[in-house]
């Protein structure tokens, strides 16, 4: 690990003034940015501290709740709005890392994490994310953990968020501060972007642009549920994972809203497959419809074949127990 400095914000525009510098990096709860920094793969010259910023408070208004961003991971799991309003979304933390690094992960960091492409953690390996212009290497590399949708040939790194797939199909919004104190909310499909050419650009922030908040609407469906598929039952990134919300109502789907993990540069979602579905009558044959429309664009590259026909499968499964 280089050597950097250190400082401790003490308030959200001392944060944002500090982070405005190239060489700064913001550090919450660290689980992600000081594995990159050990790797070489992040090399910051100073370190933004922001967790004892006053934005960890879960607080519930007449149109949804809203989630600072330095609340813990295993917090929001565990809080009693969350998990009765919004089961899929503590489903979904629960899924994804084990306690130690729940108790330490932020809800803004969660967001923000990097993908755990094996290329992109290698500083020997071409990667365009990491280096822009030098390549992919893993194009013609081992990909068994890349994304088959929203990939460009430059870059099919895969998010890897199980939050973040939940917080899409749930409609979450995103509060960022800018450095001169302006607040603004962000749509989760304009908060992440494709790779395209540019894949080292994974969001809209600008530099010293702070994550505050996630603000999540009232759940429109009443049938939540969260399926991740891995090599593994503990501390695995999804190969693939489906989170569902949707509300059945005189035996039609009124409501659906659907998210993928495992398979896109980010919280994957395609409102034709939320349109296929609203208003038709739940059946196998409705189900393979929509999986088919999903994965209609899918490009795999070998070692990731397998996602196109496991995503479909395990929107399928979900589907019929959300419908039971």
């Amino acid at each position: 690990m280089r050597p950097f400095d250190y400082t401790r914000a003490s308030d959200i525009a001392a944060a944002t003034k500090s982070g405005q510098d190239r060489a700064a990096a913001y550090i919450a709860g660290g689980t992600n940015i000081v594995d990159l920094m050990r790797l070489e793969v992040a090399t910051p010259d100073r370190l933004v501290d922001i967790s004892r910023l006053p934005v960890d408070q879960i607080t519930l208004s007449d149109d949804g709740l809203r989630i600072g961003a330095m609340v813990t991971n295993s917090a929001l799991a565990a809080n009693t709005l969350v998990q009765r309003r919004y089961p899929l979304l503590a489903r979904a933390i629960l899924a994804g890392a084990s306690g130690q690094i729940r108790n330490k992960a932020s809800s803004g960091g969660n967001l923000l994490q990097r993908t755990r492409c094996a290329w992109f953690q290698d500083i020997d390996a071409v990667c365009n994310k990491r280096t822009p212009g030098s390549g992919c290497a893993a194009m013609e590399g081992p990909n068994k953990m890349n994304a088959v949708l929203g990939v460009s040939d430059q870059c099919i790194a895969a998010h890897p968020s199980d939050m973040a797939v939940a917080l899409r199909a749930l409609a979450a919004k995103i509060e960022v501060t800018a450095a001169d104190g302006v607040r603004r909310i962000v749509e989760m499909d304009d908060f992440y972007r494709l790779p395209g050419d540019t894949p080292d650009r994974e969001t809209c922030l600008a530099q010293g642009d702070l994550v505050t908040a996630i603000i999540l609407p009232a759940p429109e469906g009443d049938r939540q549920i969260y399926r991740k598929v891995r090599d593994r039952a503990s501390y695995a990134f999804a190969l693939v994972s489906v989170a569902a919300s949707l509300r059945i109502q005189d035996g039609r789907i009124r409501h659906a809203a659907l998210a993928f993990g495992g398979v896109a540069p980010r919280p994957w979602a395609d409102s034709a497959v939320n349109a296929t579905l609203t208003g038709q009558a739940p059946s196998d044959a409705l189900f393979e419809k929509a999986g088919r429309l999903l994965v209609q664009d899918a490009v795999g590259h070998g070692g990731n074949d397998f996602k196109i026909g496991m995503v479909q499968r395990t929107l399928a499964a979900v589907l019929q127990e959300a419908c039971k």
